[in-house]
Formats: C-alpha cells, structure tokens, sequence
C-alpha cells in the first residue's frame, strides 16, 4: 500500500457490510481514519475492534432525519475532521410493478434518496468552508441505463445522477469534488431478493463482481489530482451486455 489517503478522514455510510466495508478497508489500508456509519452498533463496534483505532464507528438511523441532519458535529467528535463523504447506503427492489408493494418502495426511496440528500446536506457546509473535499455516491449502472426488472430502484438511482450532476457543478468553485461509482451487480446483500435460478446463473456465468473491485475504483476516483473530478465511474463484469 502507498498511504495515499494518509491524514485523511472519511466517513462512509452502510460501512457495515458490502461495498460500504470494502471501501473502509481499502481506505483504511491506504492510511485513512475511517467513521464507518451503519445502525448495527454490535457489528460496528466489532468491526472497529478488529480493523484498528482509525476505524471509527458511528451508529446512526439514516431513516431517521434529525440523526442524519446532527450527523456532522459527530463525525467531527469521534475523527478530528472530515475530507470525504461517501453515501453508500442503499437498498434494492426488483420485480414487476403491477406486483409490488409501495410501502416497501416507500422505504427503499427513502434511503437510497432523502437519506443520501440529507446526510450530504448535513457534511456539505463543512467542506465548503474548507475549500475541499469529496462527496462520493454509490449508484449503480441502473442510474443510467433503465433496467426492466428493477423499475424502482432504477427510478431512484436516476434521482441519484441528477443530484450529483448538478450538485457537483454548485459546488465544484469551492473546491468539493462530487462524484459517483455506478456499479453493475455486486456480490452484497442488497441482491438477497433476487430468485435463486438468477443468481445461480449469474454466479456461474462470472456477471457478479465483488465488493472489493468497487473499492478499488472508489480508490482510484479519491486520490486523482484536485484539478481532475471522476464525475462518473461505470464497472461492470465483462459478460455483462449493457
């Protein structure tokens, strides 16, 4: 490892699990400190205890407004700072319309949207009076290419590419980079839901990635140069047809 993101500070919602954790790891390797955010206060402590004493938990409902909105005087608490923000928590619902449930929707939009909105809303200011930073969004390559089997979910990681296309050109005179990592499907919980015939077949056929192959580019797009913004990072398996 090359301590490129040395005397950085980043914190990283649904840092639990998933991309969220390889992201972590990866900074973490890379001489970050880390304020890993997830609801799983066990699980947080536990992976803290085990990645090291830059590894910062943070418990946090990101369904819950007034937690996400006070978010920042308690990442500033726990890490000394704040130079990258990373929204990576999501949730995912394929199927037919006709045959969903809203109220599963209705959660699913919240936190892939209004929670992502309103945790940048709250570390924004931040950044802009230090004139510099990263905000970093974890879509999906369903934010720019609509998937007939995941509607809303496609819906919502479109609201997620509009907000980072036009937050980014807000922000980009005051030194805060925004950026996101659309990723194709990903060996994560957020595929639990998928039929079993699916993901066997995906699994067999090499169309899953692992987490750890998103890290890798999130790392790629934090430590360019501060003239340079990865606007957009599409990865996806080779055997995928897009």
């Amino acid at each position: 490892m090359t301590d490129i993101m040395k005397g950085k500070v980043a914190a990283i919602t649904g840092a639990a699990s998933g991309i969220g954790l390889a992201c972590a790891k990866i900074l973490l390797a890379e001489g970050a400190t880390v304020v890993l955010i997830d609801r799983a206060k066990d699980k947080l402590d536990g992976l803290c205890s085990e990645l090291g004493e830059r590894a910062k938990p943070l418990v946090v409902d990101l369904l819950n407004g007034p937690e996400v909105s006070a978010m920042l005087p308690r990442i500033l608490e726990v890490a000394g700072g704040l130079d990258i923000f990373h929204a990576n928590a999501g949730a995912y619902i394929g199927g037919a319309v006709a045959e969903g449930d809203p109220d599963a929707w209705d959660r699913m939009l919240n936190l892939n949207i209004n929670a992502a909105f309103r945790s940048v809303h709250a570390v924004l200011p931040h950044m802009i009076a230090q004139k510099s930073g990263d905000i970093l969004f974890t879509s999906s390559i369903a934010g720019v290419v609509p998937v007939v089997w995941e509607p809303i979910y496609t819906a919502s990681k479109f609201a997620v590419q509009a907000f980072v296309h036009s937050t980014r050109r807000q922000v980009s005179q005051h030194g805060v980079r925004v950026g996101a990592v659309l990723p194709g499907p990903v060996v994560t919980a957020l595929l639990d839901d998928w039929p079993k015939a699916k993901m066997d077949e995906a699994l067999a056929n090499g169309s899953l990635m692992q987490p750890q192959e998103v890290a890798e580019a999130v790392l790629f797009m934090l430590s360019r140069p501060r003239n340079v913004t990865i606007r957009d990072l599409v990865i996806v398996p080779n055997s995928v047809d897009l």
